[in-house]
């Protein structure tokens, strides 16, 4: 138990010192796959960045796993009833589960495990979601082989103690990323791609085709579609209406994607991209200044042009109160006015503000 507990505190140093340098989201998704393979003990895995306002996945790191399977992993967790998807797990109010432990020690229960997990030799996995301040950032599934046998309880304390250190780490390359975006191009022709109902490139635009190239995942899958643009288009074949996901690209331009099927639930999928304007980053950009939920609400009033004595009204606060929920909102933001506060959550090039790194 001593080893294992010194274990435990040397991965949150390791997590710790990782989450300060710097790294964007797929360059720190393979470090912590390197240095979680040994304490947890899986045998593939598969990391993923999201939307943390929809909760959608946008990209994808995985090792050790077939990318054949990926469309039909995307399609189980979207389109299936399963206690062991990431919004079942988040809902049942745990950060991390096993497949085991879903299913009461009967992982046959589980589709995934029928249909996926079983057949590739897997006997049990242990996935966490990487939740913080009400943001979504990121996911992770780890697979261990039939062989090796199931996670255990020191494994799953593990995963729930590195999940809310990484889901921050998560937040500042957000944060990172929203700072360091591309000026939104002058009257932007949106790029427009057809999928399957499978999720599979049926054609696609000169744009969308260069766009597809540049986020490409080389080691997710072989469908050659990006996580976003998979996952968007089945959410919104599932609905049967359209969807919308917020994506940044390896080069740092903020993408709305937006899914709406075809001819009903049983033709393809239409994807557009275009760039995001602020308004449709506002609400990401509020999360990733770790705002509390009620500082939310409070600054995104602001940025509507509400007086303190309106917010007040609307959120059935006193003055005072909001007064003091605007100053931590400036504090956290490292502004010194709303004025500058409307400009840090809303400007299209936010580095021109000069203000420094989180």
């Amino acid at each position: 138990m001593a080893k294992r507990r010194e274990v435990e505190r040397e991965v949150l140093g390791s997590i710790g010192e990782l989450a300060s340098s710097g790294l964007p989201a797929a360059a720190l998704f393979r470090e912590l796959h390197t240095l979680l393979l040994e304490p947890l003990g899986y045998d593939g895995g598969c990391w993923h960045g999201n939307d943390p306002v929809t909760g959608f996945p946008t990209s994808t790191v995985a090792d050790g796993l077939d990318p054949a399977q990926f469309e039909q992993a995307v399609h189980l967790e979207l389109q299936g009833e399963d206690s062991t998807t990431f919004t079942a797990i988040r809902t049942a109010g745990h950060r991390a589960q096993t497949v085991d432990r879903a299913t009461d020690g009967r992982p046959e229960r589980s589709v995934r495990y029928r249909e996926l997990l079983n057949p590739c030799g897997y006997g049990d996995e242990l996935r966490i979601n990487f939740d913080v301040g009400g943001g979504r950032w990121g996911s992770a599934a780890f697979m261990r082989e039939r062989a090796r046998g199931r996670y255990d309880l020191p494994d799953l304390r593990l995963a729930e103690r590195v999940a809310a250190p990484i889901g921050a780490a998560l937040r500042d390359t957000h944060l990172a990323a929203l700072r360091g975006a591309r000026p939104l191009p002058p009257a932007p022709a949106p790029a427009v791609a057809i999928l399957d109902r499978y999720g599979r490139l049926r054609s696609a635009d000169a744009a969308a085709r260069e766009l597809i190239g540049r986020m490409a995942e080389p080691t997710a899958h072989t469908g050659g579609v990006p996580s976003g643009f998979l996952t968007v288009a089945r959410q919104a074949a599932r609905c049967g209406g359209p969807a919308e996901v917020r994506v940044c690209t390896p080069d740092g331009q903020w993408l709305s994607l937006h899914a709406s099927p075809l001819d009903g639930r049983r033709g393809g999928v239409a994807v557009v991209a275009s760039p995001a304007s602020p308004v449709q980053r506002l609400p990401l950009a509020i999360l990733a200044h770790g705002l509390s939920p009620r500082e939310q609400e409070v600054a995104l009033h602001a940025v509507r042009g509400a007086s303190t004595k309106d917010i007040a009204a609307l959120l059935h606060l006193t003055v005072p109160t909001v007064q003091q929920h605007v100053t931590a909102i400036l504090h956290k933001t490292g502004v010194r006015s709303r004025r500058e506060l409307v400009a840090l959550l809303m400007a299209d090039h936010l580095p021109t503000l000069g203000l420094p790194p989180r």
